[in-house]
């Protein structure tokens, strides 16, 4: 099921006297922090302050935790992720020195073209990083997903005497990250569900960028994150103290009922006899001078560069072994799991390869002009379930709106304390959090993720729905209500510029299907991308059902775009485009302008990322180039349209707020009416 990783290559070590007598812990403790030091010396640019406070801490995480430095995607595994990714240099150190496939040359290269070392974590760049981290708060959100897969899994799969799923999340966190509010729902919502296993180190460090956090932080952070449910412990200034650090990892274990805090007071740029617990540590090299001082203050050869000490390397290496019996104990373990149950163990593996079974889609249903007038989030609703009756690994939910959203799946029940092997999310109106961990079940492996709420509350969720489509995770958003046409509620829930803008993420899918089979194949399509999220775009109202047979079926949608319909026997004189609930305003224009004598060809386009991907002779062959009246129509603002109309063409869009108005009303006011439409499409071809 895993592919073990490459031998590191040739390394740069060798002793020096004078650090002979230091005990190994703190000699493997002063490595980390001096190649953080020197790493962001020489690259002129990093944070040094952080590794150097918590190197104790990632020292005692390096010999607790269970991992394979030779096979980072071994499933078992525990799962380490730094929120406070500016700190990377802490995490590159350790993975390096543990035995991960990152050479000492990729540290040397930090922040440097085409390094394995980027200033922030990239997951799927670098062996070992979980996940990619950088903007403050998204780390401990993307964990609290981690911890809710393995809870998830080990309901679903685990038996008596057959534990395969047994792994912890561990987090550590910046005082930036809880004051970011993305931690105050991570913390609540992981408190509720009561996720044992997810235990969070919060470096109290009290500085910041800006200086000390006195001057906007004076949060009771233990008092804040009891009263959420976890299991707290203040640690007050130990973060040097190996003792303790242990211990409170030990005790953070053992408690099962609640996710842990673990609250240490560390120093930023501990040792530095200038810079200590100074904002001038956080985001700036030492100096040439300030090194010198600080490798003094640590006993260190001032004149050594990324010295690697045999000691410090042989003992910090043993994690290679000790991984390697962990993960062998594992697949001894799984092997009586699968004689005692083979087909759990099938399910297990199909789910951790994402191996969709034969027929998976064959229960999707299809629909007729009868079937209309219907919602395409109803329509969704109906392929999701007859999906999760094939695809036992799908799990998500809603931001408190799944009657809405459609997203629930019937007869699973709902996923919390009581009840894990549930797939039924209940997110609480807690957008950030319900992104983010999506990704963190996604990275964990053997789930597939969803996640829903109304189109417009996107902008809750974009951080996180960002760095999904950074690193190509394939969760799938489900978002409802997707224009004016959600009516009454007016400008404040209408989305009007959010197409344009998640358009505009690289690696999102978007589409916006035109009726309900429409929305089948995008569910089809969304189930069978691995290479990043897709994010379906659907409405409240009912629309009509266009087709089921034809050369213009809804299959096109696979294509991204394609011909609905089309002149008849003449080439097109004119091409309607549109998405979603504006398709079906481009036919009845169509029918108008065809008894009018205009040869008219309709295009619906669900998908521009899909469309763009196939080949210019497709795409030409549906917007031919030597037509150039092309009238887009859109419930949206009409940025990016001129890509597909061309500079000839036109847009009936909203490049304004919408209105609190009945929905039918609304469409009347703002232009999306068969009078307009033809009224546009006449004066194009009129050359006015």
């Amino acid at each position: 099921m895993n592919t073990p990783a490459p031998e590191t290559g040739a390394e740069e070590v060798h002793d020096v006297a004078s650090l002979e007598d230091m005990p190994v812990e703190e000699l493997s403790i002063q490595t980390i922090r001096t190649l953080a030091i020197d790493a962001i010396q020489q690259a002129n640019s990093g944070h040094p302050g952080a590794p150097m406070a918590l190197a104790p801490i990632a020292y005692v995480l390096s010999r607790q935790m269970r991992y394979n430095p030779r096979n980072p995607e071994w499933f078992d595994r525990d799962r380490f992720v730094l929120s406070a990714g500016h700190a990377s240099m802490l995490l590159y150190g350790m993975l390096h020195l543990s035995g991960y496939d990152l050479p000492l040359e990729e540290i040397r290269d930090f922040r440097q073209w085409d390094s394995r070392t980027p200033g922030h974590p990239e997951h799927g760049l670098t062996a070992g990083v979980e996940t990619t981290t950088g903007p403050l708060g998204q780390g401990i959100m993307t964990a609290v997903g981690m911890a809710m897969a393995e809870a998830h899994l080990a309901a679903v799969y685990n038996r008596p005497s057959h534990d395969i799923v047994d792994h912890f999340t561990y987090v550590v966190a910046s005082d930036g990250d809880l004051m970011e509010g993305a931690s105050h729902e991570a913390g609540s919502l992981a408190g509720h569900l009561r996720l044992g296993k997810l235990i969070v180190f919060y470096d109290d460090n009290r500085i910041t960028i800006d200086g000390s956090t006195d001057l906007t932080y004076s949060d009771d952070a233990a008092g804040r994150f009891e009263s959420y449910g976890w299991h707290v412990q203040d640690l007050g200034d130990a973060a040097n103290d190996l003792q303790a650090l242990n211990g409170a990892v030990d005790s953070a274990r053992s408690e099962t009922e609640r996710p842990s805090l673990i609250i240490v007071r560390s120093h930023i740029g501990f040792g530095s006899p200038n810079k200590q617990d100074t904002s001038g540590v956080h985001g700036s090299p030492l100096g040439a001078e300030e090194v010198k001082l600080t490798k003094r203050a640590y006993g260190w050869p001032e004149d050594e560069h990324f010295l690697v000490p045999s000691r410090a390397l042989e003992h910090m290496r043993e994690a290679v072994d000790r991984g390697a019996d962990a993960e062998s104990e594992w697949h001894t373990r799984f092997d009586a799991y699968r004689a005692a149950h083979p087909e759990l163990a099938e399910q297990f593996e199909n789910a951790l390869d994402g191996r969709l079974p034969s027929g998976w889609d064959s229960g999707l249903p299809s629909y007729d002009e009868a079937d209309g007038p219907m919602a395409t989030r109803k329509a969704s609703g109906a392929a999701l379930n007859a999906i999760a009756d094939q695809l036992p690994w799908l799990i998500g939910g809603s931001a408190d709106l799944a009657p809405s959203n459609n997203t629930l799946i019937e007869g699973s029940g709902d996923f919390g304390p009581d009840h894990y092997a549930g797939r039924n999310v209940r997110w609480g109106i807690r957008e950030h959090v319900m992104a983010a961990a999506s990704t963190g079940m996604a990275l964990h492996g053997g789930l597939r993720p969803y996640a829903a709420t109304f189109f417009v509350f996107t902008d809750y969720a974009r951080p996180a729905i960002r760095l999904a489509a950074l690193m190509r995770q394939p969760v799938i958003y489900v978002m409802t209500h997707d224009s004016i046409g959600l009516g009454e509620d007016g400008p404040t829930h209408q989305p009007i510029e959010h197409l344009a803008a998640l358009r505009a993420m690289p690696g999102l899918r978007v589409i916006r299907p035109a009726d309900a089979n429409e929305t089948v194949e995008a569910w089809r399509e969304a189930i069978v991308r691995r290479d990043g999220p897709t994010m379906l775009v659907l409405t409240r109202q009912g629309v009509p059902v266009i087709r089921v047979d034809g050369p213009g079926r809804a299959i096109g949608l696979q294509l991204g775009a394609y011909i609905l319909e089309d002149a008849e026997d003449a080439d097109p004189d004119l091409i309607l485009i549109a998405s979603g609930s504006e398709v079906a305003l481009a036919l009845e224009a169509r029918r108008v302008l065809i008894d009018s004598g205009v040869a008219t060809r309709v295009v619906s386009m669900p998908s521009w990322e899909i469309f763009r991907e196939q080949e210019t002779a497709y795409q030409h062959e549906v917007l031919p180039p030597d037509v150039p009246n092309r009238l887009a129509i859109e419930a949206g603002v009409s940025l990016g349209w001129r890509e597909w109309v061309g500079d000839a063409g036109a847009v009936i869009g909203i490049d304004s707020f919408g209105a609190s108005a009945p929905a039918g009303e609304l469409f009347q006011q703002y232009g999306f009416s068969v009078d307009n439409v033809v009224a546009a499409a006449r004066r194009m071809l009129e050359g006015e």
